[in-house]
């Protein structure tokens, strides 16, 4: 490096920098309860002038590293855009409507918790968002698990097990998205990678709330409540099997190793034909399309024709117990829980990640990264070492940014270079930045994943947290496989194996 691009950082410096940084952001989210994009923006403010100023880099050298950390998540983007368009679609034709009423269907008292574990899962793999799960579909069991005598804390904590897991595993998810662009693989082979941890400790989360369950496997189930939420939901949607198709489709298409935006593209094109049937015109697919579903169950349902027609709907599947409030409080909740979707709704996410990538790209092209890296690693001389650096880094991350973002993209940069140097397929860092970093983040009561769920469930962090089984065992079997050699992918065998 010659003096006319600037020096590196003392470790001193980059510490000093990643700290001051780390309070700006936090002091941000969790002091000033903004959206993280202007405290980020903030943050790559600083780094850029210090660099400019500190270490004598050129403008032009730094603006090459944001520019670049931009670059590397295009795919990643059109992909989010893509998923905007997925979710409008499927809500407006019937996909997530029919996939929710066919999971609340298997609800029984003696497997409550296990049923909690499948429908969120179900229901996070549909829609691609924990926050949307958690916070609908996972406070009506909430009041269901209340119901039947089980301590909320643990229903609170199966909840975000099965929200984070398609929270994790879809591919209409952020951060499935977020961690191959950052780790410079594709979004299915970062799938298929994390098959090898997350299926392991989805086994033994199942067992575990099975056990768990058979505890309470005396209580009554209400049923009043989930016939009202079905009865509505029949109201507004056309619900047929024929709603599980476009995720088979998709599905297929994965396995299939046919690139994502064909695979999610296909799914768009069977729904939209799939709303024509149900009477949308054109003009109705497209706004769905572009600005989302709009519910038109509301919370003033009780009361009205809509109303009236509902009750008809319960007196012909002869349920019992209806009343205009049971109904009401299912109108509420499935219009917040499908008044989603769309191009638009993909915007906040896209910028957050362009600002994310901006303040890592030039965290790296300063250097910054690259001495804390070195300092790290001076230790870690095996796979699994590098593997447990990964996750422990995700866990500072979320820690101290307070942003599940944040955790990905800050140690993605840092490792990407060591896991090259290593010669490990990109998926292994891709894998292991969502084992932590998306998992990890609800387990904190300061980040914003963790104040969110405790918000919307009633239930403080500290005390769900033992029973999110999966987000704390998740990163252990990570850790644990890739110590017994099982799981771990080579990049040269990736090529031998394509040749």
């Amino acid at each position: 490096m010659t003096s006319q691009e600037g020096r590196k950082p003392t470790f001193a410096e980059a510490l000093i920098i990643l700290l001051v940084c780390a309070g700006i952001i936090s002091y941000g989210v969790l002091k000033l309860g903004v959206d993280a994009h202007i405290p980020i923006i903030t943050s790559g403010v600083l780094v850029a002038l210090w660099g400019c100023f500190g270490l004598k880099y050129p403008w032009k050298i730094i603006e090459e590293g944001m520019l670049q950390g931009i670059t590397m998540a295009l795919q990643a983007i059109v992909i989010l855009m893509m998923v905007g368009l997925v979710i409008g679609s499927w809500i407006q034709s019937g996909v997530v409507p029919s996939l929710i009423y066919y999971g609340l269907d298997i609800l029984s008292p003696k497997v409550f918790l296990f049923a909690t574990l499948l429908i969120c899962s179900v229901v996070s793999l549909a829609t691609g968002t924990s926050w949307g799960t958690s916070g609908t579909v996972g406070i009506a069991l909430m009041g269901v698990g209340a119901g039947l005598g089980i301590p909320a804390p643990l229903t609170a904590g199966v909840v975000i097990s099965g929200a984070y897991f398609g929270d994790k595993m879809s591919p209409l998810s952020d951060t499935t998205n977020l961690a191959p662009a950052v780790a410079g693989t594709d979004l299915f082979s970062h799938i298929r990678a994390m098959v090898w941890t997350t299926g392991p400790t989805y086994l033994i989360v199942t067992v575990i709330t099975i056990l768990f369950g058979m505890k309470y496997a005396g209580g009554s189930l209400d049923a009043g409540k989930i016939d009202a939420i079905q009865a509505v939901m029949k109201s507004e949607f056309s619900i047929s099997l024929l709603g599980l198709v476009p995720p088979l489709i998709v599905i297929g298409m994965a396995v299939a190793k046919i690139p994502a935006l064909p695979g999610l593209f296909a799914g768009i094109i069977f729904a939209c034909g799939m709303s024509f049937s149900q009477g949308f015109g054109l003009a109705d697919i497209v706004g769905a399309l572009h600005y989302g579903y709009e519910a038109t169950l509301s919370a003033e349902i009780a009361g009205t024709e809509a109303f009236e027609a509902v009750a008809q709907l319960m007196a012909d599947h002869s349920i019992a117990g209806m009343t205009p409030e049971l109904v009401k409080d299912a109108g509420s909740m499935l219009s917040e829980l499908l008044t989603r979707g769309g191009l638009d709704s993909m915007m906040w996410t896209i910028s957050l990640i362009l600002a994310a990538l901006s303040f890592g790209g030039i965290m790296e092209r300063c250097g910054f990264l690259e001495v804390l890296l070195h300092a790290i690693l001076k230790s870690v001389k095996s796979v699994g070492g590098l593997v447990t650096s990964v996750i422990i880094s995700c866990f500072i991350s979320n820690l101290f940014l307070g942003d599940q973002y944040l955790s990905i993209v800050m140690p993605g940069r840092m490792f990407k270079t060591a896991f090259e140097e290593k010669g490990l397929h990109p998926r292994m860092l891709s894998r292991s930045l969502e084992d932590a970093g998306t998992l990890v983040s609800v387990l904190i009561p300061w980040n914003t994943c963790g104040a969110y769920n405790s918000g919307v469930l009633g239930v403080p962090t500290l005390e769900y947290a033992p029973y999110a089984f999966l987000n704390y065992i998740n990163p252990l079997v990570a850790i644990a496989m890739t110590y017994m050699g099982i799981g771990v992918f080579w990049k040269k065998e990736e090529e031998k194996a394509a040749s």
